[in-house]
């Protein structure tokens, strides 16, 4: 096994080109970190940190911000305005033809979707800035700002935000696998050390055995994750000889790969929009004048907690349900049959057509629970380890692990591929 892995690193570095791409890679990674620890002029610091010890659910947001909302650096909002416009645009892809038909334009369609994408990230970028400031300001973190101040604080950390988009693109181009995913995944590891000192710190004889427990779940949890990803139903196609002009086509076998899961960590973020909401309102109201809205944002704190059973059912919930919403618009039976058809194939044992439509809605269907349900459990996963082992300072999210886990997989995929295509090169010499 060791020889193994020290002949594919070997292989890695040996390649100039795949070795340049990693080294940019790690170089962008080492960039986005110090930018993580530049802070907003205007915060104090040491209100900010008392703040977030105090209210668990800033102090998970944090984690996925990699520590930036911490420090409340210039890149305090993260990425989230970018994803939320990438999936506005995806869905809006399905929803809208003329989108659709864009989508399919090659390099020229990609381009111009990205742009749209960039335009939305803007307004979205500043409407959360304002949020933020009007919640930093509620608990006495940021004073009140003159115009002048208050629009530098918005351009400071929506040029953040679009940095790291650069930042992303930048590696996308000249890194190895996708930027936007990898420097998620590097915010979620570079905040790993910080919990696991913090956790080190606080260690009694009880701490430990229940941190052994905890060591064991993750690996639990990373094995679950590896076999969910990378599970895949397949459904035998044939096609039957045919004849075309002056051509024969020979009967084949292919197959349509059903992934377990097919929208992968797109329903928990959704979830995760919708679940926050009450949070954030009641955050807001809990700190005006008024009595009764104090009162009103008290009480939805209280009820909404993260640790509470009702903030984790209804976000379980949601991110089942947003698994079955996802999977429906992405994955289209009708049309798949209809491909299927017009290349002269079908599934063996199954009508042509609607009979077709029917079966694979039935399998997707069957597949969607279970991806469901395993999505729903990784989302509240946090709060059960936290109950199991009674540890409050290590609050490592199912959902960070999936992302970590299907990040590294994708990006030695890609490193396996330029691997097998090198070698391909080398034999067609």
């Amino acid at each position: 096994m060791k020889k193994n892995i020290s002949q594919k690193l070997k292989l890695i570095f040996s390649d100039k080109n795949l070795r340049s791409r990693i080294l940019f890679t790690l170089f962008v990674f080492f960039i986005f970190r110090v930018f993580s620890f530049v802070p907003v002029s205007v915060i104090d610091l040491d209100k900010l940190k008392s703040f977030f010890a105090g209210n668990q659910f800033f102090a998970i947001l944090d984690i996925f911000s990699g520590g930036t909302l911490i420090n409340f650096s210039i890149m305090a909002l993260g990425l989230g305005p970018y994803i939320s416009a990438s999936i506005a645009l995806q869905l809006m892809t399905i929803l809208f033809p003329k989108l659709e038909q864009l989508s399919k334009e090659g390099e020229y369609g990609r381009y111009k979707i990205n742009q749209y994408t960039r335009a939305l990230t803007l307004p979205l970028t500043i409407v959360q800035s304002i949020g933020m400031y009007l919640l930093l300001r509620n608990q006495k973190i940021v004073t009140n700002l003159n115009f002048l101040e208050f629009l530098s604080f918005v351009m400071t950390i929506t040029a953040g935000t679009f940095i790291l988009v650069w930042f992303g693109e930048l590696i996308s181009e000249y890194g190895i696998g996708n930027g936007i995913s990898l420097l998620i995944f590097a915010g979620i590891v570079g905040r790993l050390p910080v919990l696991a000192s913090q956790t080190l710190s606080i260690l009694t004889q009880e701490i430990i055995v229940n941190l052994s427990i905890f060591f064991v779940l993750s690996v639990v949890v990373i094995a679950g994750v590896v076999f969910i990803n990378e599970s895949v139903r397949k459904i035998p196609v044939f096609y039957a000889k045919i004849i075309r002009g002056n051509r024969l086509y020979q009967p084949m076998t292919n197959y349509l790969p059903l992934r377990l899961n097919q929208a992968g960590v797109i329903p928990i973020i959704f979830a995760i929009y919708f679940v926050l909401l009450p949070q954030i309102v009641a955050n807001f109201l809990a700190n005006v004048k008024n009595q009764f809205l104090v009162n009103v944002g008290n009480f939805f704190l209280n009820l909404f907690s993260p640790t509470g059973l009702l903030y984790n059912l209804i976000y379980f919930f949601l991110v089942v349900g947003f698994t079955y919403f996802y999977t429906v618009i992405i994955f289209n039976p009708q049309k798949i049959s209809e491909e299927i058809q017009k290349h002269g194939g079908f599934i063996p044992g199954i009508r042509p057509g609607l009979a077709t439509k029917n079966y694979l809605q039935k399998i997707v269907l069957r597949l969607t629970t279970f991806g469901a349900l395993f999505l729903g459990v990784i989302a509240i996963l946090p709060v059960v380890v936290s109950r199991i082992t009674g540890i409050e300072d290590l609050v490592i999210g199912g959902t960070g692990i999936l992302i970590v886990v299907s990040v590294v997989l994708e990006t030695f995929k890609l490193i396996e591929a330029h691997l097998a295509m090198k070698n391909y090169e080398k034999f067609l010499r």
